[in-house]
């Protein structure tokens, strides 16, 4: 389904997306939107596909849900409403269950539908089943409406106080007060069918104009004018027409088109018009998730201009569709508002196309535009996206323009690199990586930019492989920490210390874990890496120089290579660190998380931790007990207590100290912890003799 820009702008482009089509867990066509109780109530039919001895090239339609929506952007689907099954005069196996309607007067909300009668009536029925809430429960009416003979009906409730109900091509009745039946002064007309004439009732309201195989009538009033408007072949498939009157039963004067036909040739169309909060919207469907069995459609929505006469504005189908997107929802990106002229389309699994498309750049300067997007929602946040790349690429996300502000860029690395030199010989020294080319893979990035507000989002390819983006989603991190507001903290039920200073990682190459031994780790914990690192009690805020030697391992060093082929290199490093007084959110204190957010790094650091415990009388024969995802040592008030060597997983109470004692007044608690290529926290609490935790003391940061 490749297909270039010119062409998907005028083609079509779950829940919870603003973005069409807007059902995505189900087909739905033929949808009739209203507004009650300040929200957008959406009554579609239900495409299935066809069971075992049904038509297979036909519609088949069983039975009808609700959805409804504040923002036409978060559907909410409130389940099945009426179904073939449970309606009296309906056949069971009919299938037919086609355009509805639904409509509130005096409290009560009539809910239409057309089908085929049992055997032995023939034809269809248009049958009204009611409410006292708009997404039922629906009870159906025992019989049909007397008279009707036809499909699609559509209830205007007029200016006038009547209840006009149109349906087939075009006809039209007034309803009784009780919405159950046409009124008694409705019109009879004898129409012929070929050599048969036959009594319809109601009035033809497009008997003088374009009607070809019309069908699926809706009228509504606005400005002193009724319009009616309806689907019918002008050439080979639908369009939708329209026609104004004065009067709700015509005459009516036809106008011109509000949609033209389908792009991509899907034969029907079915609509409804809607005002909500001062827009007005035009709701349609297509096939898009089935295109290529135009019987399987899905509702999309569009919004709807007036002219200064009452006319109304040709609408092209959109991917975008109507709404805002929050950045946290997963933003279907080939529904994009414009893009470079070589920007394509096509479906991510074509045998699922429910899975949505992806938009493809194929060049160095090809681009996409989304509209707006609502960042309000994200506070500290990252990017993650799926994207597929032919070869090693690069792609930019950006504010407004290809030029725009740069919120995060991508480095795709996807080809398998050459073997080294000599690699055949030392296969330890290689380095092996899969070929990921044409694969969709997860990305992740920083953000270097959080736009404020609603805005549009662009994707840039800036290198010379060519790109394919599925879906972008800005996530905000979980909130690990939070800054200390008060003077003094408690342990926590379980007795575990939540407050701490946390130095910025010093930068520590390690080839990975197991080299942490005893020896190893005292060596390197005591090297002195800034002046009073076993003294000072810091504050927040406070900043550190860090000079230090520190052995710089071959690349590649820790991803096959065993040892240093050429032996350690030496520099002198320098770095400018900070101290950030904060209370963890959770027992286990997320140091990769931290080093996240304020380090350049986040494997191959050593961490420093201080916390101030402030007792009001010696507390004696207490154990230090601790957990470190990772090897860490631990000092009070100067002395070593702790050290946990190895490759270690976070395991509460992993290793205890000997007894020691909390003295009256003020200890300080120092601890490193070193990370070589995983992920490092620690948990840390005093335990008694008998193994209950210690909580008869306070916690401060200075």
């Amino acid at each position: 389904m490749k297909q270039p820009l010119t062409l998907l702008l005028l083609a079509l482009p779950m829940m919870a997306a603003a973005q069409n089509p807007v059902i995505r867990d189900q087909f739905s066509a033929d949808p009739t939107a209203r507004v009650f109780n300040n929200k957008v109530y959406l009554y579609p039919s239900h495409d299935i596909f066809p069971p075992e001895g049904a038509r297979k090239d036909w519609f088949c339609m069983e039975d009808y849900h609700v959805f409804s929506s504040e923002n036409l952007t978060d559907w909410t689907d409130h389940g099945m409403i009426v179904t073939q099954n449970k309606v009296p005069w309906v056949r069971k196996d009919s299938y037919s269950m086609w355009a509805p309607d639904c409509v509130e007067r005096n409290g009560k909300y009539y809910f239409y539908f057309p089908s085929a009668p049992a055997e032995g009536r023939g034809g269809f029925a248009v049958g009204v089943a009611i409410a006292d809430n708009p997404e039922g429960p629906f009870i159906p009416e025992p019989e049909p409406i007397k008279g009707i003979n036809g499909i699609d009906p559509c209830v205007l409730q007029a200016s006038d106080g009547n209840a006009y109900i149109f349906w087939g091509n075009g006809r039209c009745a007034k309803l009784k007060p009780n919405m159950k039946e046409l009124a008694d002064d409705t019109p009879k007309e004898k129409v012929k069918f070929g050599e048969r004439e036959f009594e319809m009732l109601g009035v033809n309201c497009l008997k003088d104009l374009p009607n070809r195989q019309a069908e699926g009538p809706f009228a509504f009033e606005y400005n002193g004018n009724y319009y009616l408007t309806y689907p019918y072949v002008r050439e080979n498939t639908e369009v939708i027409g329209y026609a104004m009157s004065k009067n709700p039963m015509g005459p009516y004067e036809y106008k011109g088109i509000i949609m033209a036909e389908h792009p991509n040739g899907c034969w029907t169309n079915h609509h409804s018009i809607v005002n909500y909060k001062g827009q007005w919207y035009f709701f349609y469907h297509t096939n898009f998730f089935s295109p290529k069995d135009d019987k399987r459609r899905s509702v999309c929505i569009e919004k709807l201009t007036f002219n200064a006469d009452g006319t109304i504005q040709e609408i092209k189908e959109s991917m975008r569709g109507v709404g805002i997107n929050q950045a946290t929802e997963k933003i279907q990106i080939d529904r994009y508002s414009s893009a470079s002229t070589d920007a394509t389309t096509e479906y991510v699994d074509t045998a699922n196309c429910m899975k949505g498309g992806c938009v493809t750049l194929p060049k160095k300067g090809s681009w996409s535009l989304y509209k707006d997007i609502d960042f309000s929602c994200l506070t500290d946040g990252y990017i993650i996206l799926s994207a597929k790349a032919s070869d090693d690429a690069e792609f930019c996300i950006r504010e407004k323009s290809a030029t725009g502000k740069v919120l995060a860029r991508f480095k795709m690395t996807v080809r398998p690199p050459e073997q080294p030199a000599g690699a055949a010989a030392n296969p330890m020294m290689s380095r092996f990586r899969r070929d990921l080319r044409n694969q969709w893979l997860t990305q992740t990035a920083a953000l270097e930019y959080t736009p404020k507000g609603v805005t549009d989002l662009v994707i840039t390819n800036e290198g010379n492989g060519t790109v394919s983006v599925d879906w972008v989603q800005f996530k905000n991190r979980p909130k690990y920490f939070s800054a200390v507001t008060t003077p003094s903290a408690q342990p926590d039920n379980e007795g575990f210390i939540h407050r701490w200073l946390l130095l910025e990682p010093i930068d520590k190459p390690n080839s990975g874990n197991t080299v942490f031994t005893d020896s190893y780790l005292r060596e390197h914990f005591n090297r002195e890496y800034f002046k009073g690192q076993q003294t000072i009690v810091p504050k927040n805020g406070q900043k550190v120089k860090a000079v230090f030697k520190q052995e710089q391992a071959p690349a590649g060093f820790g991803r096959g290579a065993q040892q240093m082929p050429e032996g350690p290199q030496v520099k002198t490093v320098t770095q400018n660190l900070t101290w950030h007084a904060l209370d963890s959110e959770n027992y286990n204190v997320k140091l990769f998380r931290f080093a996240e957010k304020w380090g350049e790094k986040v494997y191959g650091v050593l961490f420093w931790a201080v916390t101030i415990i402030d007792c009001d009388e010696d507390i004696e024969n207490v154990r230090l007990a601790v957990g470190s995802n990772s090897a860490s040592m631990w000092w009070l008030n100067g002395e070593e207590v702790l050290l946990l060597s190895g490759d270690r997983r976070m395991v509460k109470d992993d290793a205890m100290s000997n007894r020691i004692t909390l003295k009256k007044g003020r200890n300080i608690l120092r601890g490193a912890i070193i990370n070589g290529p995983g992920m490092s926290d620690f948990c840390v609490r005093f335990l008694d003799e008998k193994g209950n935790p210690v909580k008869n003391y306070s916690i401060k940061a200075q």
